[in-house]
């Protein structure tokens, strides 16, 4: 049996964003700029095989200190933005998701708060396996995944929801990072 479909929802219409945005700790202002900036990654796509473009964008408001390896939190957010990048041997394709995440680890980025995708079809189009299980390595089960299809519309799922029966740092002993 597949599991329920997300219903979609109107990524112009106010007051569905406001309750979006009250379920997930998320503020008007932060939702636009996860759906705007995950439009404009889709630009930078390198897809010329498949011509299906996914850009991605990171919401995060900690740190790791790079001197002392110490993790902060702050007040300020972060965006960091990625996008598909294919290959002529199309398995060393890498996927927005992943693009992003490699970005913003590597720039010490920590304390994700939320993913958004966005492609060019509709309906959204959610990560994939290899994405969602990459995204558990960093980030709590709870976290919202906000996916945007062409007219801008979306899905919203927790990761918990797209990855059930996970498995991830935890069951190694080891904390998220």
């Amino acid at each position: 049996m597949a599991p329920p479909t997300p219903p979609i929802l109107s990524g112009h219409d106010d007051s569905v964003i406001a309750d979006v945005c009250k379920t997930y700790n998320l503020t008007p202002s932060e939702f636009a700029q996860l759906r705007d900036r995950a439009v404009a990654a889709k630009a930078i796509s390198y897809s010329p095989y498949s011509k299906f473009r996914v850009g991605a964008v990171l919401l995060s408001n900690g740190r790791i200190n790079p001197l002392t390896g110490e993790r902060t939190t702050t007040e300020e957010v972060t965006y960091t933005p990625g996008a598909n990048v294919e290959n002529a041997s199309y398995p060393v394709t890498t996927c927005a998701e992943r693009v992003a995440f490699g970005r913003a680890i590597t720039e010490g980025h920590r304390g994700f708060r939320a993913v958004a995708v966005a492609t060019d079809i509709s309906p959204p189009a959610s990560p994939c396996g290899m994405c969602r299980q990459f995204i558990r390595e960093f980030c709590e089960l709870s976290m919202p995944i906000l996916m945007f299809d062409k007219d801008e519309n979306f899905s919203v799922l927790r990761l918990e929801d797209l990855l059930p029966l996970s498995f991830g740092p935890d069951q190694m002993g080891v904390e998220s990072a």
